[in-house]
């Protein structure tokens, strides 16, 4: 159940809005109301609506003024109702990433469509917020391996060519072994050199660099995440997604949903 809070101070209006329309039926409920910008703070703060309909011009403070106040404090999805069509006060709103901008006298279907409009942003807004706690943020793990990439020790060489070979040959079914062949070094010799320039074994840096690769294409949507796992190297589907866990404390698929929440969140 959406909750909905009518900051309106025109008490006409306000009333239609409250008792003409079957909120239920569209799975919201009017959990308060106020009949100025200042009030509509204070509700908005005692309330934690889900999606405030929003006058612009009030007494005390204006729904501008109020979207101002509110911005990064609280999370709602805001459909602003306006006695006149004025592009200042439209622009100025889609600042705040508000849903629709209706004018008075309140159109009901207008109203019904922009409160699925709501609905869905506000649920969408959640799912954005909940994914940025849950996961171990998508930049930080992209920085840290590209710091490790190009802040390894330079001076050996060894550990350049291991780090090229890992670029180069991720896709495929590699392992040390096939490291080894290549330099003719030892696995040990190798694998120490490595962890002194990186901190990381060879697998450890191959699964890492796999998990970035892995990320980078789940941004752009393109593929499922069965395919992903198959593009970066992985040929067991669940040896992926244990990897995939242990690296980010989250799953694909919600690198997945935390990235749709990011587009849908520019598009406002």
């Amino acid at each position: 159940m959406y909750k909905v809070l009518i900051v309106e101070d025109e008490d006409m209006i306000r009333d239609g809005l409250k008792y003409m329309v079957d909120w239920l039926r569209f799975g919201c409920v009017v959990v308060g109301e106020a009949s100025n910008g200042l009030e509509g703070l204070e509700k908005i703060a005692e309330l934690t609506p889900d999606i405030v309909l929003l006058d612009i011009n009030m007494p005390l403070k204006t729904g501008i003024e109020l979207l101002e106040e509110s911005s990064g404090k609280y999370l709602f999805s805001t459909i602003i109702l306006s006695g006149h069509q004025d592009f200042s006060y439209a622009k100025r709103a889609i600042e705040f990433e508000v849903t629709e901008y209706l004018l008075k006298p309140i159109n009901h279907t207008e109203l019904f469509e922009a409160l699925e409009r709501a609905k869905d942003s506000i649920t969408l807004k959640k799912q954005y917020q909940v994914l940025q706690h849950k996961i171990a943020a998508p930049e930080e793990l992209n920085v840290l391996n590209l710091d490790i990439w190009h802040a390894a020790h330079t001076d050996s060489k060894h550990v350049q060519q291991a780090l090229e070979f890992i670029q180069n040959n991720y896709k495929e079914k590699i392992s040390m072994t096939d490291l080894v062949d290549q330099l003719g070094m030892s696995a040990t010799y190798i694998n120490n050199k490595i962890k002194e320039s990186t901190t990381y074994t060879f697998n450890e840096l191959l699964n890492r660099y796999r998990i970035q690769k892995a990320i980078e294409i789940i941004s752009v949507g393109e593929d499922k995440i069965s395919m992903v796992a198959l593009d970066v190297g992985f040929s067991d589907y669940r040896y992926f997604i244990k990897v995939f866990k242990r690296y980010t404390n989250a799953l694909p698929s919600d690198f997945s949903h935390y990235y749709k929440s990011q587009y849908y969140q520019q598009r406002g």
